[in-house]
């Protein structure tokens, strides 16, 4: 593997950082003290971000976007990683990649006008009684006269309440495994205002102030047959394959802010002086940072291994697993050590410590908790050897 960054890729990198530092650091203090994105400032980078042609970098070219290989996404990401999610999610749009399994009019409805960022999109799997558990979903969608009728409640839908369709995932019937029964699942797309769907306000978390998550209510809302997304039960297998994509994406943006955090420290250890030398010169400061150095490279190392893999075609569900896994516990570890360091100026909402200190609790949690993480690294372990 060649460790060196190519021309392009560094460009991307400059590039990205740039316009974070210039566009979205500014908003950073705003959106924590009131909690929200303003709708005429996230329109007004979401535009910026689009003439930097930094929209949809992930989408493939031949559908309007960058073409960015997994490596180059991740390093793009990482970039936006540095700054709130509210800030980098919403105005430098990523549309899901399970849209290109769009078809026909489904193209020009849906997947080309989200990359050009004239629509946007919400995904719809967890629920209240599901979590990570995506086999053990109960919302419903029966087959009735050539339609769907779709039944049941999703919850922690990230941006729903500004998202112009869903992409819903739904139990269409149930099939013999070795395992027993279990659920056939279907993706669909419906649009913000059909008749059954309803969006109501999530709930307020301690993580990510401004990106909101919201409560899908589905009450016999009849959809035609032509509003599947891939193939009838089979939406569990598009969901796997997007579901490795965006746990490299959380492990590389929580590298972004681990990153962050770690200059902070190192910043605050080389200037801060105390009994007559700078702080970083005592080894309980010093060995902390060199810890969290030595974490943060092997997360990153990782998470590029990781991307570097799937490029090839030969990444396993393990490889997303260990680079989720490693990238969200190091970013609890550096930022937590970084405040530490810092002292109770740490805590203060003049820097930036706090909120990526506070946001990081999530990140090992959503998109498969850190024991799922385990799971499947370790069955992939003992699987081989008959476990």
């Amino acid at each position: 593997m060649d460790f060196a960054l190519t021309e392009e890729q560094q460009l991307i990198v400059k590039t990205t950082r740039d316009f974070v530092e210039r566009e979205l650091y500014p908003h950073e203090r705003e959106v924590e003290d009131t909690g929200a994105l303003r709708p005429e400032l996230e329109r007004e980078l979401k535009a910026k971000a689009i003439e930097a042609g930094l929209y949809a970098a992930n989408m493939p070219v031949d559908v309007g976007g960058a073409g960015l290989d997994t490596v180059a996404w991740v390093l793009y990401e990482k970039e936006l990683g540095r700054t709130s999610y509210a800030l980098h999610f919403s105005c430098v749009g990523r549309p899901s990649n399970i849209l290109l399994a769009c078809t026909g009019e489904q193209r020009e409805r849906y997947l080309l006008p989200t990359v050009r960022g004239e629509r946007v999109e919400c995904l719809a799997m967890t629920e209240p009684g599901a979590g990570s558990d995506l086999r053990g979903m109960r919302t419903t969608a029966v087959a009735r006269d050539g339609d769907y009728l779709i039944n049941g409640t999703k919850h922690f839908i990230s941006h729903a309440d500004h998202a112009d369709y869903v992409i819903l995932f739904a139990v269409t019937g149930e099939e013999t495994s070795a395992r027993g029964k279990r659920a056939r699942i279907t993706a669909f797309l419906i649009d913000r205002g059909h008749p059954g769907f309803e969006i109501r306000p999530g709930y307020k978390n301690v993580s990510h102030r401004g990106y909101t998550n919201s409560i899908l209510e589905f009450t016999d809302c009849r959809v035609p047959r032509s509003a599947i997304l891939g193939e009838e039960h089979r939406g569990f297998e598009v969901a796997n394959a997007w579901l490795g994509a965006t746990r490299l994406q959380v492990a590389a943006t929580c590298l972004g802010r681990a990153e962050r955090a770690l200059e902070l420290a190192l910043r605050w250890a080389a200037d801060r002086v105390q009994f007559g030398q700078p702080i970083g010169k005592f080894q309980g400061v010093s060995f902390k940072l060199a810890d969290m150095a030595l974490e943060l490279r092997a997360a990153e190392l990782l998470t590029l291994n990781a991307a570097w893999r799937h490029d090839r075609g030969i990444a396993a569900d393990a490889d997303m697993a260990m680079a989720k896994l490693k990238a969200t516990e190091t970013l609890a570890m550096v930022a937590d050590e970084a405040l530490q360091i810092h002292g109770g100026i740490g805590l203060m909402s003049d820097l930036p410590l706090e909120r990526i200190w506070r946001d990081a609790r999530i990140e090992r949690i959503w998109e498969g908790t850190s024991e799922i993480q385990r799971h499947i690294i370790s069955r992939a372990l003992l699987r081989p050897l008959g476990g």
